[in-house]
């Protein structure tokens, strides 16, 4: 079993379940590129539906566009106008680092979306800090 976050944005970012805080979001690694979009359908500690609803994860897609398109923005600025890279030579640069950085982006906002929706229950959490001890 793993160790339980304890704060929202460690949950976030280690992509852990929102309601316990122990179990993963993902099915597998972030960069394992076999099967990178897999999420468990439920919580595997503590059986939170991760899909409540059919479409729930549309607004992740407005996260995850927000989340990525600015820094993108910024990056090719910063190519183009500081160290002087041609356009064409940033917009290449840019297709190489975001399609290296896609995947987590995708489950970041996955899991901005999922923590946003769903409460924490701090009591299952000590729950199952105490059957760890």
């Amino acid at each position: 079993m793993s160790k339980r976050a304890n704060s929202w944005l460690a949950s976030v970012i280690n992509l852990k379940c929102p309601h316990c805080r122990t179990a993963d979001l993902f099915e597998k690694s972030t960069f394992s590129f076999s099967e990178p979009f897999e999420m468990h359908k439920r919580c595997t500690t503590c059986n939170t539906n991760f899909f409540p609803e059919p479409g729930f994860y549309y607004g992740a897609m407005f996260l995850s566009y927000i989340v990525f398109s600015f820094p993108c923005l910024f990056f090719v600025m910063f190519l183009h106008w500081i160290l002087g890279f041609g356009i064409v030579a940033s917009m290449a640069m840019l297709i190489v680092v975001a399609g290296i950085g896609f995947i987590y982006v995708f489950r970041v906002s996955r899991s901005i979306w999922i923590h946003m929706n769903v409460d924490y229950d701090q009591s299952i959490g000590d729950e199952l800090a105490r059957k760890q001890v």
